[in-house]
């Protein structure tokens, strides 16, 4: 397989940004007309950094995410990871990035109802044909550090939404990821479990990952390293976003 077919998992020590996301355009289409979600967008990720993705419902945050995580495709662009562009990879490279290098947290945690937590968070590995021992003691591992030793063996149903949420977590992260991908996820929970959410994200920041989160609320992009202001599908400066918004309010 050539080098543009595949992402390499020892390729952490690459110089230069995380992620390069230029003329990014996004389009969809509704029965007879066509949806521009985002506009010649362009967005630098560095490795290490805690980004807050922010805007209005409709701006094209959650799109933009699905699109660095290489879960859509955009109608015009590049994204580039660690160099390499993510929509040139083969279906075995692109299956390589999403297990090694990237986790994703999405607002609805999106757990196997039938498995317990701990197979839960188990499952990434084993997709990546680690052995089941070595998944185990990561899962257990990771659970640990969430708060959630000792509910390893409860179904979804017999946690809470802070509990769910935690264990979608920590299956983001099981296998590492040099990228996390955070998509409103404290949407659903009340103040106190979005606050535990949150206080985990940060501490996955400081161990080393590089974590890009899609919120509404103030109280949690407040903690990111800078946030990115999104409008009408465009990535602002807080100068003209301030413009835009006076403008649409007269």
């Amino acid at each position: 397989m050539s080098d543009e077919a595949s992402i390499s998992n020892g390729a952490a020590g690459v110089a230069g940004p995380l992620i390069v996301a230029t003329g990014i355009d996004k389009n969809f289409y509704d029965v007879d007309r066509e949806i521009q979600v985002l506009q010649d967008l362009s967005l630098t990720v560095e490795s290490g950094d805690l980004i807050a993705v922010v805007g209005q419902s409709g701006t094209g945050k959650s799109t933009l995410l699905n699109i660095l995580g290489s879960l859509e495709r955009p109608t015009r662009g590049t994204v580039l990871f660690e160099g390499q562009d993510l929509f040139a990879l083969d279906e075995r490279g692109t299956a390589d990035f999403r297990n090694h290098k990237l986790g994703f947290v999405f607002q609805f945690h999106y757990l196997l109802a039938d498995f317990n937590a701990l197979e839960n968070v188990m499952m990434p590995a084993l997709i990546a044909r680690v052995s089941e021992r070595e998944a185990r003691e990561r899962a257990e591992r990771v659970l640990e550090m969430v708060g959630l030793k000792d509910k390893l063996h409860r179904r979804p149903a017999e946690l809470s939404g802070g509990e769910q949420q935690r264990v979608a977590v920590a299956r983001a992260v099981v296998q590492s990821p040099r990228l996390v991908l955070a998509d409103e996820p404290t949407g659903n929970l009340d103040s106190r479990n979005g606050e535990a959410v949150m206080e985990l994200l940060k501490e996955l920041h400081k161990d080393g990952a590089t974590i890009c989160m899609v919120t509404h609320d103030p109280r949690f992009a407040k903690h990111a390293d800078r946030e990115v202001h999104l409008f009408d599908g465009k990535v602002v400066s807080e100068d003209e976003l301030r413009k835009l918004t006076q403008e649409v309010e007269v």
